[in-house]
């Protein structure tokens, strides 16, 4: 029997109801998942951190930038900046030099600090293992909050919905959703709660090594062409 959190049209515990999905869609988008599994057994967040205030940052950093681009920043800005108090008691002058080869970094700069300041403040020092606080640091949303809760906690909420994971739902038609909540609802439908967290590492994996948004190699990938309307592309 599946458990209400996971079924079809029911409401999870991210807080909104999940699309009925068609139990063939539900089997087809296992099999997408096991093949995946079996490629990428690895799959795992590419950002480098040791605790959640660390992936938190890296998050937050990460948006319209790379991730090797991120890891290249972030020894130094760590080992600045140890704790949440430490960028609470800076300024986000302090942390920009830190930061500056990554894009918008000003405006990240300013992100990092009110965040780790609410995180010192109100969490005495520790990132929060709920949406409902993540959401309501600056620079946090859906996406990032999803990242931390999902790797530094082990807790699914939803499934982080980036440029790949949104050219591969449609590619590999698990999704026609034109929004990032649109395809997340209909990810979750698709595949149990515990794979949240695993199926955006899987599809990311995929999406940066083979199908990817010029230049893959979906023709001669084996899960591109019997699930994918990328192979011809």
């Amino acid at each position: 029997m599946t458990s209400p959190s996971t079924a079809p049209g029911a409401t999870s515990k991210a807080g909104f109801d999940l699309p009925t999905m068609d139990p063939a869609r539900r089997r087809r988008a296992g099999r997408i998942f096991d093949a995946l599994a079996k490629a990428y057994p690895d799959a795992h967040c590419e950002l480098d951190y040791t605790s959640p205030a660390e992936l938190l940052i890296a998050t937050i950093l990460s948006a319209q930038s790379t991730d090797v681009g991120v890891n290249k920043a972030t020894p130094g800005l760590f080992a600045a900046f140890p704790t949440p108090g430490d960028y609470a008691r800076a300024t986000p002058g302090d942390i920009e030099p830190h930061i500056a080869t990554i894009g918008l970094f000003r405006n990240k700069a300013r992100a990092v600090h009110e965040s780790m300041k609410r995180i010192h403040e109100v969490h005495q020092d520790e990132v929060p293992g709920d949406m409902e606080s993540l959401l309501e640091l600056r620079g946090v949303a859906r996406k990032t909050a999803n990242v931390v809760l999902g790797n530094a906690f082990n807790i699914n909420m939803g499934v982080v919905v980036d440029t790949h994971v949104t050219r591969l739902s449609h590619r590999l038609d698990l999704s026609t959703g034109t929004t990032p909540l649109a395809i997340e609802r209909d990810l979750m439908s698709l595949v149990p709660r515990a794979k949240w967290t695993l199926l955006s590492h899987l599809l990311i994996f995929h999406g940066r090594r083979v199908c990817k948004a010029r230049g893959g190699t979906c023709a001669n990938d084996p899960i591109c062409r019997r699930w994918g309307s990328c192979s011809s592309e």
